[in-house]
């Protein structure tokens, strides 16, 4: 039988079930081989020469497939149709070959096939070919690429700069983008602006709201109105006027669906309706991939196929009707530069059945599977037709005019499946108008403008009464008429929005930077370097990834560069069609590279801090609101404040060290509540600091005969904006003295290394007991009775340390393969996925009760894989368990093939 190998088993099992039991179908669980992370992997002194290594886990799958060829020697290689699936082929024909497990004469064949149906796997097998040979060196070129960069660059960042972790090719340029973004963010000014609305009605009572265009026969520009004396001059102006409909003009107009999905646009969406980050995105996407329910989801093509069109069509007929099938196809153009790495959009393999009819369970798979269906359908469907209308509202003197807008859809079309989202929603969206007549009047509504804009939660605090000369305060931020029909709003001009994980994919593809099977990876590497963290959903660079970036643009800017990176990416393609030597491309950038990379390892690290220190003066030291120098240390008056790095990051120190130990991040000034003095308490200044662990509270400095002055963290929910000598002084005077112990001995309270607790040390313990506290202020509000009665149930307590067994949050069952309970626990570092004597952390954009069997099972085979030998033997155990119960001689034989399979 014909051995057919693919890269999982979940996929595996769906193609063998097609294919039947003509054919062995194993996976190799991903690539087989990669370049060992160490020196002369590529070897620039001998044309690049790649030197590969199976990897430990891999070892047994290459084994299965070996044994599997000796009952037939054909091979079919069946996996994902893109650069790494023909990489993953590659790789495992070659290295069956250096064993000899397949000759010359071994029939080696490769197929592909977008979809996984039986019509799909049937076609494809019927058309086999060779490897793509082009495809694959322009693999090889980029993971040379990538090995170069991140072998060369990584240790240049670790001895100038410590506390960075890596750097990569496209990596670190994904994150210069962030940081820039947050440095223009910084360096934004507001500007003030202001509008003017009226709530006017019709003489049939229907109300409609209108914006001041023209003011004293002018039109109105965005900042005309730049003040509230202005604007309270536009809204008198407005109210003292008689008005009436100048003009009515509607027009038709149409709106078309969007293109179906490609690997981004489906990111995007995702992120947008269901807050999914791109990992969990495409980890969902595949598994609807490999259960035959979508097309291959990493793709930069938006055409799909013919035959998917037609259902598409007759899909749309059969349930929303003839009106709904426009009379020609709607034909998307590949935007993707090089055909061979584009494929078909992302869309369903039968467009007949809904996520109701497929009767998906996981909930993420489900809506992920509902958004492409009605996606694809849309992209079929007729356009909608909409009526634009436009009503101008004008005094009889000309000297004002509002204008109203709106629009009615006379025929959903598309819309009935499918709008897609937005990442802002614009302010001025357009809302249904009443029935409105050329010459008619336009009255002031008696309803309140104010009211109506309290209600909708714009600065609602700032709204305030109308005063007796109709007018709100000038420094609210509303002026509101005497008749509370027309209101003056303030705006402020805002700064560009921190990039989302689906805004942030969205720009990579317009600098062209990246690909579509990267742009996860990349985006969840920057996150777990800590370069970046998320912040709701939002990315927001960390101070280390700030100091690596500017570190790179100030040394290595050509290859952060934009444009450099996206040059690459295309010659790269031109690699991919056959149309470039790739060991040219290479040798070109090697030359390059190598001499900068030589250059920068002879700076010092005092050199590269005084460089990174003059490029980011404008954002460490912003001027002072006092005049004084921003330099000078806030803390002690007399050390100036300069650029340092630690293991944690960057951040900016006094010179005066380590008589002064001020510190702050290196994003802007120290903010309001940071680190400054409290004030004296018996002749002993009291401070507030900021530490490695976060802010502190301090009596007197460092001296000579004081090396440790007394310190305090701030405990949990204490705000170090809110501190001040009285809270100083509370926690400097910890431990509390509870009272004394009926059995002897004194209680106290106190903050330690995990929290809250207290303490008690009778006549017969020899170390004391401990018992902790929910509460941060049940330190300090603990009576006698609450304390005692805690210590009574730690010491009772057979364990001695006062834990009981922790409850699951979600029990999933059984493991699939390996049996042995799977939860979900919660850790002291957030929810985790146990299994036998494995935890494998949860991504900090999954929720505990969202988490499936599919996805722990992946979680922990990911974790032993990372583990090393030692946390192996776990899974081993578990699955030795059903042979040892039946039969204990083939387990005591297994084990000498497990000890020797590092061998092999």
């Amino acid at each position: 039988m014909p051995v057919v190998v693919v890269e999982s088993p979940a996929k595996a099992k769906t193609i063998n079930k097609y294919l039947g039991s003509d054919y062995v179908v194993l996976a190799s669980y991903g690539h087989v081989r990669d370049l060992p992370p160490k020196d002369g992997s590529v070897d620039t002194e001998n044309d690049f020469e790649m030197k590969w290594e199976v990897g430990y886990d891999s070892r047994k799958h290459v084994k299965a497939i070996a044994d599997a060829l000796k009952n037939d020697n054909s091979l079919i290689l069946a996996t994902d149709p893109d650069r790494e699936g023909e990489a993953i082929s590659w790789h495992l024909e070659e290295t069956l070959r250096k064993r000899k497990i397949i000759t010359k004469d071994t029939p080696v064949s490769r197929v592909v096939f977008n979809a996984i149906t039986k019509a799909a796997v049937t076609e494809a097998m019927k058309n086999p070919r060779e490897v793509d040979a082009p495809l694959v060196e322009a693999y090889l070129a980029r993971r040379a690429l990538d090995y170069l960069v991140g072998f060369n660059l990584s240790p240049v960042l670790w001895r100038k700069l410590p506390g960075a972790k890596s750097a990569g090719r496209v990596q670190s340029v994904c994150l210069r983008v962030i940081v820039e973004r947050e440095m223009e963010i910084e360096a934004f000014n507001p500007r003030e602006y202001w509008s003017v609305k009226a709530l006017l009605t019709t003489p049939r009572g229907q109300e409609y709201e209108a914006r001041l265009t023209t003011l004293s026969g002018k039109k109105l520009d965005k900042f005309d109105l730049a003040n509230a004396t202005q604007a309270e001059m536009a809204v008198q102006a407005v109210s003292s006027r008689a008005l009436h409909i100048a003009s009515v003009e509607a027009k038709p107009g149409t709106r078309n669906p969007s293109a179906p999905f490609m690997t981004s646009t489906l990111q995007q969406e995702a992120s947008r309706k269901f807050g999914m980050g791109a990992r969990q995105a495409m980890s969902t996407a595949q598994r609807l991939y490999e259960a035959g329910h979508i097309t291959y989801m990493r793709t930069d093509g938006i055409d799909m196929a013919p035959e998917a069109v037609t259902a598409a069509r007759d899909a749309i007929k059969d349930r929303y009707g003839d009106k709904y099938v426009p009379s020609s196809p709607r034909i998307y153009k590949n935007k993707a530069k090089n055909a061979q790495e584009a494929h078909e959009c992302i869309r369903p393999t039968d467009m007949t059945k809904d996520a109701a009819a497929l009767k998906i369970s996981e909930g993420d798979q489900r809506k992920l599977y509902d958004l492409i269906w009605k996606r694809t359908l849309a992209c079929q469907m007729e356009a909608a037709r909409l009526e634009r209308t436009t009503v101008d509202i004008a005094s009889k003197d000309g000297e004002v005019t509002l204008r109203a807008t709106g629009q009615v859809v006379l025929f959903d079309g598309f819309l009935r499946v499918y709008e897609e989202g937005r990442d802002d929603v614009a302010d001025d969206d357009e809302g249904r108008l009443p029935q409105i007549t050329e010459g008619e009047t336009a009255a002031f509504a008696k309803s309140s403008l104010g009211a109506q804009f309290a209600k909708a939660g714009e600065k609602s605090d700032d709204v305030i009464e109308a005063s007796a000369s109709g007018a709100m305060s000038r420094s609210s931020a509303a002026i509101l008429a005497g008749n509370e029909a027309v209101l003056g709003l303030q705006h402020h001009t805002q700064p560009p929005p921190r990039y989302t994980e689906a805004t942030l994919v969205k720009r990579m593809e317009e600098l062209g930077i990246g690909r579509p099977s990267t742009y996860a990876s990349i985006v969840t590497t920057i996150q777990d370097r800590e370069y970046v963290r998320k912040d709701g959903n939002r990315l927001i660079p960390e101070d280390k990834g700030r100091i690596v970036t500017i570190f790179l643009l100030n040394f290595f800017q050509k290859y952060v560069g934009y444009e450099f990176t996206a040059n690459l990416e295309a010659e790269l393609d031109h690699v991919s069609a056959g149309e470039a030597d790739w060991k040219e491309l290479l040798a070109r950038f090697w030359t390059d590279f190598s001499a900068a990379i030589g250059e920068t390892s002879e700076l010092r690290i005092s050199e590269v801090l005084d460089v990174l220190d003059d490029a980011l003066a404008p954002t460490l030291y912003p001027p002072r609101e006092d005049g004084s120098d921003p330099r000078a240390c806030p803390l002690c008056g007399d050390g100036r404040l300069h650029l340092k790095t630690s293991k944690s990051g960057g951040f900016v120190g006094c010179g005066n060290y380590p008589e002064c130990r001020y510190t702050r991040p290196i994003g802007g000034d120290a903010a309001e509540g940071q680190d400054r003095i409290l004030g004296e308490d018996n002749g002993d200044e009291i401070s507030l600091r900021t530490g490695r662990f976060g802010p502190y509270v301090q009596r007197g400095q460092v001296t000579e005969d004081v090396k440790k002055p007394p310190r305090a963290s701030l405990p949990k929910g204490w705000q170090a904006e809110a501190m001040d000598l009285e809270k100083a002084l509370i926690l400097l005077s910890l431990p509390r003295e509870i009272g004394e112990h009926p059995e002897g001995g004194m209680i106290s309270s106190n903050f330690g290394r995990f929290g809250p607790y207290i303490f008690h040390k009778g006549p017969e313990d020899a170390k004391g007991v401990y018992a902790n506290l929910k509460d941060p202020d049940d330190v300090f509000a603990i009576g006698m009775n609450r304390a005692v009665e805690l210590l009574a149930e730690k010491r009772a307590n057979p364990g001695g340390r006062g834990r009981t067994a922790a409850k699951p949050l979600k029990e999933l069952g059984e493991h699939p393969e390996n049996g042995g309970p799977v939860n979900v626990m919660e850790g002291r570092y957030g929810p985790y996925i146990k299994w036998d004597k494995i935890n494998a952390t949860l991504p900090k954009e999954t929720a505990p009760e969202d988490v499936t069997m599919d996805m722990a099972v992946a979680l922990v085979a990911e974790k032993a894989a990372k583990s090393g030998k030692g946390r192996k033997a776990a899974p081993k155990k578990a699955t030795a368990k059903k042979p040892a119960a039946k039969k204990k001689a083939p387990a005591k034989k297994a084990a000498p093939k497990a000890k020797t399979a590092p061998k092999a």
